[in-house]
């Protein structure tokens, strides 16, 4: 017999608190959104956030570069927000100099005991893209380009290299659900995370979808529409449902 997975509470833990009956709904809100405690930083985010948060255009794009630093971790010079871009445990946020974050980005960072999400030099989030913590880090290095509609969750850590290309609608699932019994639905066995690397300089092709515990070695592509399953050697170019290694780029 298959001994069962272990089940990861920390990953859990979050959705405990969102309907944790004993506190109050500006506990919950303040625990999940802002993730410090104190009335200065529920009353800092809510300010700044009201000021600039969907203002459009250049008076837009100028107050979101002088007020939402003011609730990161760190930012860096020349660092563009577009408008509609929400920001959760904002000071677990590090973005370095020249980072490009498009309209309806989501950048999560919650969790209790993790570091949260860098964004290294030069990387574009597209449109609509979603960087979501779960007590997990989410690594994105210099000048990765992500296009619009991605997702990236990260219940342990999701590292994604330098100069990789992800095209729109891809999905880097960090994490897992547990479904060993079949006693109990799947959404009360818990959950589990392995993590995920994506290695320098790797294309994504649109609607990859890469699973948790996989890793892609540096300079592969993965053709649109698959599944990465497990690891996908360096150089190589796999596609399909799971993915598979169709020949070596250096050959």
């Amino acid at each position: 017999m298959k001994t069962p997975r272990p089940h990861d509470d920390r990953i859990t833990v979050i959705q405990r608190e969102l309907f944790d009956e004993k506190k109050s709904k500006a506990q919950r809100y303040a625990e999940l959104v802002i993730g410090k405690p104190g009335l200065w930083a529920l009353l800092s985010y809510e300010l700044v956030t009201l000021l600039c948060w969907g203002v459009p255009g250049a008076l837009g794009l100028f107050l979101r570069s002088k007020l939402y630093p003011l609730l990161l971790g760190s930012c860096g010079r020349g660092v563009a927000f577009g408008t509609g871009v929400v920001l959760r445990h904002p000071h677990k946020i590090h973005l370095a100099d020249n980072v490009v974050v498009d309209d309806g980005c989501c950048l999560d960072a919650k969790g209790q005991d993790n570091a949260g999400i860098r964004i290294g030099r030069g990387v574009f989030l597209g449109r609509n893209t979603i960087l979501s913590c779960k007590n997990g880090d989410i690594v994105i290095e210099d000048e990765a380009n992500i296009g619009f509609n991605t997702e990236i969750f990260s219940a342990s850590r999701v590292r994604v290299g330098k100069k990789v290309l992800i095209a729109a609608y891809t999905y880097l699932v960090g994490g897992d659900h547990l479904y060993d019994r079949v006693d109990i639905p799947v959404l009360d066995q818990g959950r589990t995370a392995a993590g995920i690397d994506i290695g320098d300089h790797v294309w994504l092709g649109a609607h990859v979808v890469v699973t948790d515990g996989s890793r892609v070695g540096r300079d592969a592509i993965v053709g649109a529409g698959a599944v990465v399953v497990g690891e996908i050697p360096e150089f190589a170019i796999a596609v399909g449902t799971p993915a598979k290694v169709v020949r070596d780029r250096r050959a």
